[in-house]
């Protein structure tokens, strides 16, 4: 964590690390996954109390395989919302999830086909060097979030990305 600045360093502290080495193909896999909600509920508990809540998800399955839901950042005080996606891999927690925006799809070139958010430089040594410790939460605190930090404003200043008031006002006209 040297580098890190105090605020990611400290939230990341906040956030439980994982002990169960179990992907969904696994025996222990219920108990990974239970490790992971507690982890996610540690987190977006921490968010809200820091008033920096900017994600909901939730397992799409009942086998906690496939995830959706939405994150937001809000850029010039104009809140930007994206749908947001993603499916455990079968070597998981070895391979950390592949994060999409479906909505941004092609609008940056730090994206892959489908939406997929690039994470490889900076977030997947990270992941492998402190796997199977880190897990959803620490994917979308550590690749995410600072991904939405660097490419939203970029995204809306060039006009790749309106937000939906303007969006809803130009397909009035």
């Amino acid at each position: 964590m040297e580098g890190w600045d105090p605020n990611t360093k400290s939230t990341l502290t906040q956030i439980p690390l994982l002990t169960v080495k179990a992907g969904p193909r696994d025996g222990a896999w219920a108990q990974r996954l239970k490790e992971e909600y507690k982890a996610l509920i540690a987190y977006t508990q921490m968010n809200k109390s820091n008033d920096n809540d900017w994600f909901r998800i939730s397992a799409a399955n009942p086998e906690g395989t496939r995830w959706t839901g939405k994150c937001w950042y809000v850029h010039n005080l104009l809140k930007y919302e994206f749908d947001l996606q993603f499916d455990i891999p079968v070597t998981y927690p070895a391979t950390a999830p592949e994060i999409e925006l479906p909505q941004l799809d092609r609008k940056t070139q730090k994206m892959y086909r489908g939406g997929k958010i690039c994470l490889t430089v900076h977030f997947k040594p990270l992941w492998a060097k402190n796997c199977p410790r880190f897990g959803i939460a620490h994917a979308l605190c550590l690749g995410l979030a600072p991904w939405l930090a660097a490419e939203v404003p970029i995204l809306v200043d060039s006009g790749m990305v309106k937000h939906k008031d303007d969006a809803a006002s130009s397909a009035e006209a």
